[in-house]
């Protein structure tokens, strides 16, 4: 038989290297689209391609990789795609500043293909990473959110619900972003506190009868009031009804409405509407048809009907009209207060809202679809459905879909200036790029006069269809329309927790709206990696360690070990107490499987062929396997519930105690002494080293590919006849596994003797003339069977039994 030779200490570096390279020489791990295995497939998250990979994605990526491995070694055909994000501004940006250059100053189709080329330099090295750490993805199946194919099916989509009635363009109040120029969705903004101050200014009536006073935070926004609003059930007001107010410094004429909406405590009860400071003033301006006031232009400089304010920016603006106000005797109060504002999630500079023609997809409408969608996956951990349902339910906007900037995929749309007709292209003409290929005339009515759609679609817009950019790497050209398919549902999403509002939450929109199905059975949510109290990012220099630098210091397995630390859902602060038990993991597998090793190979064809000993294992192998497949129904279990840093926690028990501290040590005066035991209790162990040995290293696979890939390599190859560990399927040991638990007798004298050398701080080597046990008579009948094994683990030369209902150990050095 050849034979590998185990090193003495595991050359981590070494052997990820050559393994990386066996795993793609070989094609371990290649998705078989002509198997008969159930499919597992996963819409992996694609990462955005900006310049490097930090932590939290090693974290969150290789928790999805032990799925992965898990599922494949269950039986499962697993199809693990990937995906790279490139779609959006961290790209622009960054290609930007890579080549010096402004995207603007060309055209949107060859800036398009400078981002793919720089793009695909950062894609390979991240895909270097991904190697490094193992993750077993089928690297064939792979997609660029800005490519020409994923064009085409954002387009697609678009047009398809278009056709549908889910999408319409509407000038329309929208969230917009003043320092990146444009609209944001609703899901994009983050609540920040700030320090202000609520202003109480008054406002004199036209009849000159009485001046009243409204509160506000944003009294800048004076030029654009376009009403003052109070409480029907507020009686201080009653006699404004009808009356008009004239606004202080811009002297112009607002009517006094009611509404009972308007909170009677809040501030002086009066309040003000305009357009728009909130969504509040949105309502009312909707519900009241009142006029649109622009106060604030795309630039975020005030417009010219703001008089004295024109060009300032929103704090300059505040200060002045603070002075005007103080001067013209209109500021009657000013209290300081702290309250929360929208800030757009990239910038986080505050939000406002302007009227500009967007195109939305309707969600209001349907939010009760949405929650009865929500109740049909399997969310992981089971709290975090409760974030969907609360953001689905508090939705107050339809999705803005268009976004006002240069580099993304753009709406597939033309417009006829004539007759105003909305021109769209074939399917087949897909991608288009409508400034760049213009018809050559209207459909409707034959005129030349046709201007393209300047706007492109929210990444979010393209990054909610994967689980049909997925379909589609599998050549199924009909993704849209084939609802028997069963490709979707997909089964499985893994994701963060701060992206279920965003690309859960669009993903199950647009399956719904394309399918009528959920887009996946189950959603793995993932925490966050933290350092201090900070999210990691890119963007943030509060990284304690790259990845990079982490593979010089550890090895791959010993990263994925700490991956599998984190609770599913939950933020954890980064430390290398983790990866240092990793490292001992490692280390503890190669030191123990250098020691089975010869008893493993020795005679094992006999021993797993003709002589098989497994239906009449000696009690302690009894006891090994039946713990072993008590530890792999626990480990089945929580893995099916994707808890696999619970499933490590079982299988790191049995491990560390169960089979290194307690029977190897117990089967160590075997090994060593093998002619004080019978032929038949030397090939039980032996069987039971091979069988447990083997299904150890398959139960640490899915964490630890490398090291166990390593020793299947060097011990099981050859007899077992497959081409790596991560190709072989979990299988119950069938075992006659009756009275195991009469071992607990010997397990219970095995710790009472070390027990007593440590305290008498002896060596556990230690001889011990007599060992005097007093047990009932059952118990002396099992020691008496295993007294050459108790004598081999405890060092004692002498074992004298006496009958009693009470155990007790009396020692005899």
């Amino acid at each position: 038989m050849n034979v590998k030779i185990m090193e003495k200490k595991y050359d981590s570096q070494n052997s990820e290297k050559n393994l990386i390279s066996k795993w793609q020489k070989e094609e371990i791990y290649k998705f078989d689209k002509s198997s008969k295995e159930p499919l597992f497939s996963i819409d992996t998250p694609p990462p955005t391609v900006s310049g490097s990979l930090h932590i939290g994605h090693i974290f969150s990526y290789t928790q999805t990789d032990i799925i992965a491995r898990y599922q494949r070694m269950s039986g499962k055909n697993v199809f693990y795609p990937f995906g790279f994000d490139d779609n959006g501004l961290p790209t622009e940006r960054f290609v930007e500043k890579k080549k010096s250059i402004s995207a603007i100053s060309m055209k949107r189709s060859e800036f398009i293909e400078l981002c793919l080329k720089e793009s695909h330099a950062v894609e390979e090295t991240f895909k270097d990473l991904w190697q490094k750490m193992g993750l077993s993805v089928d690297w064939k199946y792979t997609y660029s959110t800005i490519s020409k194919e994923v064009r085409k099916i954002s387009q697609e989509s678009f047009l398809k619900l278009l056709e549908k009635n889910y999408v319409y363009k509407k000038y329309e109040p929208a969230l917009y972003c003043t320092s990146c120029f444009t609209s944001v969705a609703q899901a994009e903004l983050d609540d920040i506190e700030v320090n202000s101050f609520f202003n109480d200014v008054e406002f004199s009536l036209n009849d000159g009868s009485e001046a009243v006073t409204i509160g506000t935070t944003r009294p800048e926004l004076l030029p654009s009031c376009v009403a003052l609003l109070y409480n029907p059930n507020d009686k201080r007001y009653k006699n404004l009804k009808n009356k008009k107010a004239i606004v202080p410094i811009f002297n112009y004429e607002v009517p006094i409405l009611e509404d009972e909406s308007v909170e009677i405590e809040k501030g002086t009860g009066l309040v003000m509407c305009c357009t728009f400071g909130d969504k509040k003033d949105i309502e009312w301006y909707k519900k009241f048809n009142l006029p649109y006031r622009q106060s604030i232009g795309k630039n975020g400089k005030w417009t010219e009907i703001t008089g004295p304010l024109e060009g300032l920016k929103v704090v300059d603006a505040r200060k002045k009209i603070l002075e005007l106000l103080k001067e013209s005797g209109a500021l009657k109060n000013q209290k300081p207060i702290t309250h929360a504002v929208n800030v757009h999630e990239r910038c986080k500079r505050e939000i406002e809202y302007l009227e500009i023609s967007q195109w939305f997809l309707k969600i209001l409408e349907f939010k009760k679809d949405f929650l009865k969608e929500a109740e049909k996956i399997n969310w992981y951990p089971a709290y975090m459905k409760s974030r969907y349902i609360n953001w689905v339910e508090n939705l107050g906007w339809d999705w803005c879909i268009s976004r006002q900037r240069f580099y993304g995929i753009p709406f597939p749309i033309w417009y006829c200036k004539d007759c105003n007709e909305i021109i769209t292209p074939k399917i087949e003409e897909l991608p288009v790029d409508p400034q760049e290929q213009l018809p050559e005339n209207c459909n409707k009515c034959s005129s030349k006069n046709i201007i393209p759609d300047s706007d492109v679609m929210d990444t979010w817009n393209t990054s909610s269809i994967t689980p049909f950019i997925c379909k589609s790497l599998l050549n199924d050209k009909n993704i849209f329309e084939d609802k028997s398919n069963n490709f979707i549902p997909m089964s499985m999403r893994p994701q963060a927790h701060d992206i279920i509002r965003t690309w859960a939450f669009y993903t199950i929109v647009k399956s719904w709206m394309h399918l009528d199905k959920i887009p996946w059975n189950e959603i793995v949510i993932s925490g966050h990696v933290l350092a201090g109290k900070e999210k990691l990012s890119k963007s943030k220099e509060n990284e304690p360690f790259a990845p990079e630098n982490l593979l010089q210091q550890f090895s791959a397995d010993a990263i994925r070990f700490w991956t599998a630390s984190g609770s599913l859902g939950q933020d954890i602060t980064f430390s290398d107490t983790q990866l240092k038990a990793g490292n001992r993991v490692v280390t503890k597998l190669w030191n123990a499987f250098i020691f089975a090793k010869p008893n493993i190979l020795s005679d094992s064809e006999r021993i797993l062929s003709k002589d098989d000993p497994s239906q009449n294992l000696t009690l302690i192998n009894r006891w090994l396997i039946s713990k072993l497949e008590e530890t792999f129904n626990t480990y089945k279990k929580y893995f099916e519930q994707n808890e696999f840093g619970l499933a490590l926690q079982t299988l790191e028990k049995f491990f560390w105690s169960d089979f290194c501290d307690n029977y190897l040590e117990i089967i160590k005066n075997q090994i060593f002494n093998p002619n004080l035991y019978t032929k038949e209790d030397l090939d039980s162990t032996k069987w039971t080293l091979y069988n447990a040995g083997f299904k150890i290293l398959q139960l640490y696979a899915p964490y630890v590919p490398f090291v166990t890939e390593e020793i299947y390599l060097n011990i099981y190859k050859n007899s077992v006849k497959t081409d790596s560990l991560h190709l072989t399927k979990f299988v119950n040991l069938n075992v006659n596994l009756e009275n195991t638990e009469d071992a607990n007798i010997i397990l219970e004298i095995v710790d009472r003797v070390r027990k007593f050398k440590t305290e008498k701080q002896l060596s556990l080597k230690t001889e011990i003339e007599e060992l005097n046990i007093s047990c009932n008579k059952k118990d002396q009948e099992i020691i008496k069977e295993n007294e050459q094994l108790i004598k081999g683990v405890t060092q004692a030369k002498k074992i004298n039994l006496k009958e009693s209902p009470e155990f007790k150990i009396e020692f005899n050095l």
